[in-house]
């Protein structure tokens, strides 16, 4: 399988190996390990039950985290595969890229993050990196997933340089400069791809977002009209799927010439000359950055700010600052496990360990669970 890679790319044979040391997997690569462990844990189970812009009970079409996962890996295993990048890292990173968010999106990070004030704070790349070296604790010999170095860089999309210089090795490029591999960025990408277009999907659905409002996005416009060109007489459920997959495509196309041409320039004798560079080589053209900026900026000011989402995320924050609240003055409301490894932490670090296994039990919830026990805290009806 290596052989047919780029000279470029990650491999079994250039990996800079797991925290602990184990024996090589007999029928799978590296990164296929990876990917299966990513998939059999608990925090990938939960993505079915976390949201993307909508919360959970909702409605049942909308995208959660675990379909946006999927389809973020199924972008980048294309990508990967015409760039002859390893498509096996690629899926890894992008089914573990959002195992650390909180309940309800955004608003739960940015609440999370609030209440963590003091303590370290709150960034949901720092947690999914967290999940899978610490709260996963399926394996007898090892706490965490045990992943690749190079699965767990890509996992780490963003970072502070506060948090970065407790990371050691795998926070460094933050410190120093320097870029991860082609398959991280390429799945930072994917991501982006991803979580845009559906989101207009989901939006369009929701009614939250209108065809003429949207027709002033320009990407959005040139891909409508096309529709519209090409099929005489479509429903709006296909004329929406036609115009989105064409945006899709459109984007990737881009991505994939843009980032070869590059490659082709750059003259890489291996991953270390990836690493090397202040700037990355998977990137969009300009006039295609530019029109997928504009996307953003349209979702922004039309959809996570429509004022149903708003009111939905105002609840959400004060959901989640409650919860902090309660179980940080009294870990004894935290179920019993979580309870001992609060007071374990408090021993090692005080306020700040007790805080952050607050922070780690309300960010691994689903928006169901964090509703559910916000009520059993603080309904008095309810008694268990």
């Amino acid at each position: 399988m290596n052989a047919t890679l780029a000279v470029y790319a990650a491999s079994d044979r250039n990996s800079r190996g797991r925290m602990h040391r184990e024996p090589s997997p007999g029928y799978r690569s590296e990164y296929q390990r990876d990917r299966d462990r990513i998939i059999h844990s608990a925090a990938f189970r939960r993505l079915e039950y976390k949201t993307q812009v909508f919360v959970n009970h909702e409605g049942d079409l909308f995208r959660t985290r675990l379909t946006h996962s999927l389809e973020v890996a199924q972008i980048a295993r294309t990508i990967a595969r015409t760039l002859t990048l390893n498509e096996d890292l690629c899926e890894a990173i992008s089914l573990a890229h959002d195992l650390g968010h909180t309940p309800f999106g955004h608003a739960g990070q940015e609440a999370l993050n609030e209440c963590m004030r003091g303590y370290g704070g709150f960034e949901h790349n720092a947690q999914s990196l967290r999940v899978v070296d610490r709260i996963e604790d399926k394996y007898a010999d090892f706490p965490g997933l045990n992943l690749t170095f190079e699965t767990r860089e890509g996992i780490l999309k963003h970072c502070s340089k506060a948090r970065a210089r407790e990371l050691g090795e795998i926070g460094r490029r933050f410190l120093e400069g320097g870029q991860p591999s082609l398959e991280a960025q390429l799945a930072n990408l994917a991501d982006e791809i991803a979580y845009n277009n559906h989101d207009i999907d989901d939006g369009l659905r929701a009614r939250l977002l209108g065809v003429d409002a949207l027709r002033e996005v320009p990407l959005f416009r040139r891909h409508h009209d096309a529709v519209r060109k090409a099929y005489a007489a479509l429903h709006p459920k296909q004329e929406r799927h036609e115009t989105i997959r064409r945006i899709i495509n459109a984007l990737v196309t881009d991505l994939v010439d843009t980032s070869r041409a590059a490659l082709a320039k750059a003259r890489l004798k291996g991953i270390d000359d990836v690493r090397a560079r202040a700037r990355p080589l998977i990137a969009f053209s300009a006039p295609v950055r530019d029109d997928n900026l504009e996307l953003k900026r349209f979702l922004r000011e039309h959809l996570y700010k429509h004022h149903q989402v708003h009111r939905m995320m105002v609840k959400a924050r004060r959901v989640v600052r409650e919860l902090f609240g309660a179980l940080f003055e009294d870990p004894r409301l935290l179920p019993p496990q979580i309870y001992k490894l609060a007071l374990a932490a408090e021993r090692e670090t005080a306020l700040t360990g007790r805080a952050r296994i607050v922070a780690d039990y309300i960010a691994g919830m689903t928006d169901r669970y964090a509703l559910d026990e916000h009520e059993r805290l603080f309904d008095p009806r309810r008694l268990r």
